[in-house]
């Protein structure tokens, strides 16, 4: 019985898969009688591997709508596409089989579906025996630390390979500290030689076309990671892009969208009704009642209960402690102070240690196990490995439990953060935030940010000390003005043309008129032509 339901599911599987391959191909033709001679422009090219592979995730459509609406403003566009050029690529890793090859035939179907009628430059992949040999006998910090020193024309040299791929290896292996054995090895040489591969072909498409810019996947990833290297190293801007915080929309910036610098003006302030468009989003977000990327984090948010308020009260001050997914894409900005998020929580181990009379309450991330996801280095084994919860000041709250972090925090002291946004939602609060790792938040001054070790456990010890904190004005309102900014101005809105799927984190396209992408009908695509014709900062109109 259990066979027979898999093999139904695999056929559902497929079957949706070549309905939706269908969908887009004839999407991609009736869109393709409506592109205009291209403009004697140099080209843009796109590039993603590193989104999806025989389905279509959020940035996989966002990548797609924004060169079709270059198109139709008569830019020319070139796609650099996959064909079987790498011997592992990220989302073609799995992770409990390391050894099995990647679904190329299925995900080569995919993009020729989708790129119908465009302009494709393929790659396949070629072996570097020398650099294959070269990485043989390397351990997995030799490895990580990996530079290429090449001939290769149009290459700067040496080319940090260990540097690129480890993000992606980290986020596919659901870890941070990646396991010296061989399977993880076997990875490693494979996403190296897999990324010299990129960088040599998409350097010769570069010194074919001279491009006016590039538009790749977040550039965490090694393959795209790769092609922003190698982009800017030619300076020829780069733009990446990342899910947006509002449902259906993409964040495109000439930065690095997992670090989301944000510019806003310094005498931008906002109006009443702005005021109330943030406010009414604010509410439902402490009612838990937002997603990202197709994928709702709270099923339900409920209050304290009794016993918990029973246990603060036997306390002089609560102080939350909210966590990171340790692998996320985030993570690489966030660690400046701190080597880890869990060297941070080493530090606050101490301070509970130190200060009995307060109650601790650590919170782990949702994320941490969301099927599909589920990390392999969890801050609930950290707690449990070093018993942290044998401590009578501290509560461990799991990633399943629902408990309301908008309560929590408004009976707080204070609140401490690595980079969570949960640190941009309590200083909107008015709550005094000590944050610990950099976040996209704190390029501006919204909470309290010492920048080292000693310093943070300096400023915690005095707000556990203090009998008040004093919290600067400026903090709220900027806090107030970059969530704006990211749900109003940086959010790209594609709702028009995408929408729900049965599989959670992916989407599918709706039907629509060719003239909802000219720039005059979409606001997310006259960001995206103005950004890349006009150098643009990628911004919503106010």
């Amino acid at each position: 019985m259990l066979l027979l339901h898999k093999a139904l599911y695999r056929l559902r599987v497929i079957l949706r898969r070549l309905r939706d391959n269908w969908e887009i191909e004839r999407l991609a033709i009736r869109l393709g009688k409506h592109f205009p001679p291209a403009k004697q422009l140099d080209p843009v090219i796109l590039f993603i591997a590193s989104s999806g592979t025989t389905d279509f995730t959020y940035n996989g459509a966002f990548n797609l709508l924004a060169a079709w609406g270059l198109r139709l403003a008569g830019v020319p566009v070139i796609h650099f596409a996959c064909q079987a050029g790498m011997l592992h690529c990220v989302l073609g890793t799995n992770r409990n089989k390391p050894y099995d090859p990647p679904p190329c035939r299925e995900c080569i179907r995919h993009s020729q579906a989708k790129l119908k009628g465009a302009d494709v430059h393929w790659f396949s992949f070629e072996q570097d025996e020398s650099l294959a040999e070269a990485l043989q006998d390397l351990n997995l910090i030799e490895l990580a630390a990996f530079e290429y020193h090449h001939t290769f024309n149009g290459l700067p040299s040496p080319l940090p390979l260990g540097a690129l791929v480890t993000p992606g290896l980290r986020w596919i292996l659901r870890r941070l500290h990646l396991q010296d054995d061989e399977p993880t090895r076997y990875l490693y040489r494979d996403y190296i030689l897999s990324a010299w591969n990129v960088a040599r072909r998409f350097a010769a498409l570069l010194e074919q076309s001279h491009p006016q810019a590039v538009i790749v996947f977040n550039g965490q990833f090694y393959p795209e990671a790769v092609a922003a290297w190698v982009t800017r190293k030619r300076n020829v801007r780069v733009v990446t892009h990342e899910v947006g915080l509002q449902p259906f929309s993409a964040f495109f910036t000439e930065g690095e969208a997992t670090a989301y610098p944000i510019h806003i003006p310094a005498d931008f302030e906002l109006n009443h009704e702005q005021n109330a468009r943030l406010d009414g989003y604010l509410e439902k977000r402490f009612q838990g009642q937002f997603s990202m990327a197709g994928v709702r984090f709270w099923q339900h948010i409920k209050g304290l209960d009794e016993a918990f308020i029973e246990k603060s009260a036997q306390f002089k001050q609560i102080v939350p402690v909210f966590t990171n997914v340790i692998f996320d894409t985030s993570q690489p900005h966030a660690n400046t102070v701190f080597p880890d998020m869990f060297n941070w929580l080493e530090l606050i181990v101490d301070l509970m240690r130190n200060h009995p009379e307060t109650l601790f309450v650590i919170r782990a991330h949702p994320d941490e196990t969301r099927p599909g996801k589920v990390s392999q280095e969890t801050v609930r084994n950290w707690v449990a490995e070093h018993n942290v919860t044998s401590y009578p000041n501290v509560v461990f709250i799991a990633p399943g439990e629902y408990l309301s972090s908008y309560e929590l925090i408004q009976r707080s002291k204070f609140v401490m953060v690595y980079n969570s946004t949960i640190g941009l939602e309590a200083a909107i609060m008015g709550a005094p935030v000590l944050c610990g790792g950099k976040a996209r938040f704190t390029q501006y001054p919204i909470v309290f940010f010492p920048q080292s070790a000693k310093d943070f456990r300096q400023k915690a010890e005095e707000f556990l000390e203090a009998g008040r904190i004093d919290v600067p004005a400026e903090f709220r309102r900027n806090a107030r003005r970059f969530l704006y900014y990211q749900l109003f101005r940086t959010s790209l809105p594609f709702d028009p043309f995408l929408r729900t799927s049965s599989q959670p984190s992916l989407t599918r396209f709706r039907y629509f008129p060719w003239e909802q992408l000219l720039p005059e009908n979409s606001p997310a695509i006259a960001a995206i032509v103005q950004g890349i014709l006009d150098q643009g900062d990628f911004l919503l109109e106010s």
